[in-house]
């Protein structure tokens, strides 16, 4: 592949993940006003590890911590995340789904998949699956290559 044919592919690849980012943030705002997407993302992740410490929120997502701890606070005041002590250290704070934020979960994520079914209808189980693999393989390699946060304002919080 020529140089130019590698950066019109980049181009390409930057442009469409924008948009990809957008319309996910836009349905996230349809489905349920309340909770923007990072705030869902928060919770699935949560709910995904059955409880974890803000800390490893902002590790595995590359965001500021103070980002986190506003995030986190605002799904307490909704009542979808409740601070346990940790089991093997006291002094640790675990967060974890409380019942009317597994409920939201739910009914959220149902809604996304068939979401998902609708728009992929026509794609073949062969599209599927490569696309899942190249998702998995771009989503593995972390944050290599991007430049390091700039406090709260760096977009990190919106992929």
């Amino acid at each position: 592949m020529s140089d130019g044919a590698r950066e019109t592919s980049l181009d390409t690849i930057q442009r469409e993940l924008t948009a990809f980012a957008r319309r996910a943030r836009a349905a996230a705002a349809r489905l349920h006003p309340e909770l923007p997407l990072v705030s869902y993302t928060l919770l699935a992740h949560i709910d995904d590890r059955k409880g974890c410490r803000a800390t490893d929120l902002a590790a595995h997502y590359l965001l500021d911590k103070s980002t986190v701890s506003r995030q986190i606070a605002a799904l307490e005041k909704m009542g979808l995340v409740e601070r346990r002590p940790d089991p093997d250290d006291h002094r640790v704070q675990v967060l974890h789904p409380t019942e009317a934020g597994t409920r939201l979960l739910s009914s959220t994520q149902a809604s996304r998949l068939a979401a998902y079914e609708e728009r992929l209808k026509d794609w073949s189980a062969e599209d599927l699956a490569a696309f899942a693999a190249y998702l998995l393989r771009y989503n593995a390699a972390g944050d290599t290559g991007l430049p390091a946060p700039i406090g709260d304002s760096w977009p990190r919080t919106e992929a």
